[in-house]
């Protein structure tokens, strides 16, 4: 919970991206286009991150300073190949001497905290590291999903139609995370009076005070996170309202993204097109009427990306851009024969073309 609140996409794939990369043993290398996993990692160690990049003349220096205070590292705009001379840092490549734990990175060895953390990212949206670079880190892919990117535009589009449920929704996300850490915490305590006890656990009156304070206190948090989980569930609901534009919207960027293979030169960032989006709500018509507000909105916010889009294309781009643009928004609406679009793709000839009866044995063979 606390990821989602400092700015982690609450889809499935960020959060196991999110696991993986707390978890696991080697570094970790976040294929980050949107920047997502780096605004991330900014929030959520913001006190104590210190920021580089390779082209940094003071990089060595930088991270040598990290690993002494034992503060969180994180390299920003990775390539396809990392500098050499932080390899030891990368393999981990640690060592006792004098009784002390050591790691050498650049020329001298410094002592190792284990505070240290190192973070690589790369906006290359489809880098191709050598297998001897992917067995040295975790790599990680966090370019956007449609789910996770829907779920993000829904909570901007709900935080300008309907302030009073975001504002609501963040609050009991941010209680009920306190109130679960909280009774972490006292399970923990519990734990470790436990097993500082000596003698009989009978006769440690603190322990018997504190268990019966914790379960007075454990069972009314349980009844507040209970009944914070019914009114979010409530609150979800009622944003759900909001999805289709969502879901439209969703489609709409990643037909722009996609314009990158016609032209490497029509690149869009995410943070451009959520700006956008947020335009298109403020100016959208108004209506009281929920469903007639939902039509506008995706009315204007489609017309709206068409043209800032096709003011950066070239004229012979303009046309596919249009029918790319319309085959999605119908196939996001069912609207379009999967059988039909594969036959205009590829044409006839397929296995799928030959399924069925044959109309006309007498003369049509069935090769």
């Amino acid at each position: 919970r606390s990821w989602f609140i400092n700015g982690l996409p609450s889809d499935n794939l960020s959060m196991e991206n999110g696991i993986i990369l707390t978890k696991a043993r080697r570094w970790g290398l976040m294929i980050d286009p949107q920047a997502q996993a780096n605004r991330w990692i900014k929030q959520m160690y913001k006190d104590n991150l210190d920021i580089v990049k390779p082209t940094n003349k003071d990089l060595i220096r930088r991270i040598e300073a990290g690993i002494r205070a034992g503060r969180c590292v994180l390299l920003e705009n990775v390539g396809e190949e990392i500098d050499p001379s932080l390899d030891p840092l990368i393999l981990q490549q640690k060592f006792m001497s004098g009784g002390q734990l050591m790691i050498k990175v650049g020329d001298n060895p410094l002592p190792w905290n284990d505070d240290f953390k190192f973070f690589m990212t790369t906006k290359l949206q489809n880098p191709h590291y050598t297998p001897e670079m992917q067995v040295k880190v975790t790599v990680l892919n966090f370019y956007i999903t449609p789910s996770g990117l829907e779920d993000q535009l829904l909570g901007t589009l709900v935080a300008k139609e309907r302030p009073d449920l975001e504002q609501m929704k963040n609050q009991l996300v941010t209680s009920n995370a306190d109130m679960k850490r909280e009774l972490k915490e006292i399970q923990d305590k519990i734990l470790q009076m436990l097993e500082d006890v000596k003698g009989d656990v009978l006769d440690d009156e603190n322990l018997i005070e504190y268990l019966g304070q914790s379960k007075i206190k454990s069972k009314e948090i349980n009844e507040k996170v209970a009944e914070g989980e019914i009114t979010e569930k409530n609150i979800d609901e009622t944003r759900e309202v909001y999805r289709p534009v969502a879901y439209h919207g969703s489609i709409l960027f990643f037909v722009t993204a996609a314009l990158s293979q016609v032209d490497p030169m029509y690149q869009y960032s995410l943070q451009w097109f959520i700006n956008l989006f947020g335009r298109g709500i403020d100016d959208a018509e108004e209506d009281e009427d929920v469903q007639k507000r939902l039509k506008h909105l995706e009315a204007y916010i489609t017309v709206l990306l068409y043209t800032n889009i096709c003011r950066s294309l070239f004229e012979k781009h303009k046309l596919l851009f249009s029918f790319l643009l319309t085959i999605r928004i119908m196939q996001g609406s069912s609207k379009v024969n999967a059988k039909q679009w594969r036959y205009l793709l590829a044409g006839g000839g397929s296995a799928e073309t030959q399924e069925g009866p044959n109309p006309a044995p007498a003369w049509l063979t069935p090769q």
